[in-house]
């Protein structure tokens, strides 16, 4: 079998691997339309890599408002990799305990609203701080990590704990430890990782369930949609739309400071 056959293979394991949550993903579903349905928001937070997830949630093509991303550039600025904004200084900055406080000191929080960190192994010090703060401030909390790797791996905090011990909830991408999911014949080290493609179909099977939750109790999501689907003038409808609806749901986040 090729590389590229065997990382495939492994693919349609993280589809079992999901499949497999399917309660779990109606209850994330559940708690995150609710927090729609009241107004408020469903926040989201990945550091690194995890980032692509929270922008798999919103906004896209396919995607709706009711999701709040929590995306700092800091913490998820990969493409310079060296030198200012390099991926040294974001590694180091994932670690340092407070920050999440401070991000979070931004927004108003509400007991209505719930959240989603994502974090592959869980262990960095920001996400679990973040998922913490969340609970803290008695937001529903869901977690998506890689529940291997996340169990194989130490965390950064003194305690020892880590994200899965501050959620309500936990959610796995089905990636293995390490991530990596290729060996190849002399060379040392696994390659091609797994944990985006076992993220991304998790976020977006909890938003198509989040979607039919909206739908059914009449309030329909206002959906990103290609004019080649819907038609030029729909699609700007649709458009306009979704982000005037975020818009005012970011602003009751800001109505009165935050707290952290």
């Amino acid at each position: 079998m090729t590389p590229s056959l065997e990382y495939l293979r492994r693919c349609r394991g993280l589809i079992d691997a999901v499949e497999a949550q399917r309660e779990a993903i109606l209850l994330a579903a559940e708690r995150f339309a609710a927090s729609i349905l009241a107004g408020r928001v469903v926040h989201l937070f990945g550091s690194g890599h995890s980032r692509i997830m929270v922008e798999e949630t919103w906004p896209r093509y396919g995607s709706f408002p009711g999701f709040h991303p929590i995306v700092e550039l800091s913490l998820t600025f990969h493409t310079q990799v060296a030198g200012a904004n390099g991926q040294r200084q974001a590694m180091f900055l994932e670690n340092v305990s407070g920050l999440a406080g401070r991000i979070l000191r931004n927004f108003q929080l509400s007991r209505d609203d719930s959240a989603l960190v994502i974090s592959s192994g869980g262990c960095n010090l920001v996400p679990v701080e973040m998922a913490e703060a969340f609970r803290e401030a008695g937001v529903w909390t869901a977690g998506l990590v890689s529940k291997a790797h996340s169990e194989a791996s130490e965390s950064r905090r003194g305690d020892g704990k880590k994200l899965p011990d501050f959620c309500d909830l936990v959610l796995d991408t089905g990636a293995p430890v390490g991530d990596a999911m290729v060996s190849i014949e002399g060379l040392e080290t696994p390659v091609a990782p797994g944990s985006t493609v076992g993220g991304c179909l998790v976020v977006n099977a909890v938003k198509a369930e989040v979607a039919r939750l909206l739908t059914e109790a009449g309030q329909p999501p206002k959906v990103l949609t290609a004019g080649a689907v819907v038609g030029a003038e729909r699609a700007a409808e649709l458009f306009e739309g979704a982000y005037d609806e975020h818009g005012r749901r970011a602003a009751r986040l800001l109505e009165i400071g935050g707290q952290a």
